[in-house]
């Protein structure tokens, strides 16, 4: 499946839009893993934990969209967006993350 934020392919011509695909994760988070990641953050200076678990949502959410565009018979997606939205919590955060993009299919 080819993916592009972009509206059209260079060199690829699109023959047929079948419409918005879309997938969602979330991540939850909570106290512990907060006050983790803050010493994570003075001993080694980042917190790869919370940058893994949203490469692996943001991985999530992809492979959902393309099944959604390939059931709608589109070898690519254009137009692809990620967005990030907090959504609170009593121990912590909720984080979800959503792509989008238009299902197409190119030669």
């Amino acid at each position: 499946m080819l993916l592009s934020s972009t509206s059209t392919l260079e060199n690829k011509k699109i023959i047929e839009y079948h419409g918005l695909v879309n997938g969602e994760s979330l991540i939850g988070s909570n106290i512990y893993k907060d006050l983790f990641s803050g010493v994570r953050d003075v001993v080694e200076g980042r917190t790869s934990a919370y940058a893994e678990e949203l490469e692996a949502a943001r991985c999530e959410a992809i492979k959902t969209m393309e099944e959604k565009a390939k059931e709608l018979g589109a070898n690519g997606i254009v137009g692809l967006k990620i967005s990030y939205n907090n959504l609170g919590g009593t121990m912590g955060n909720t984080i979800l993350v959503t792509v989008y993009g238009t299902a197409v299919t190119y030669e």
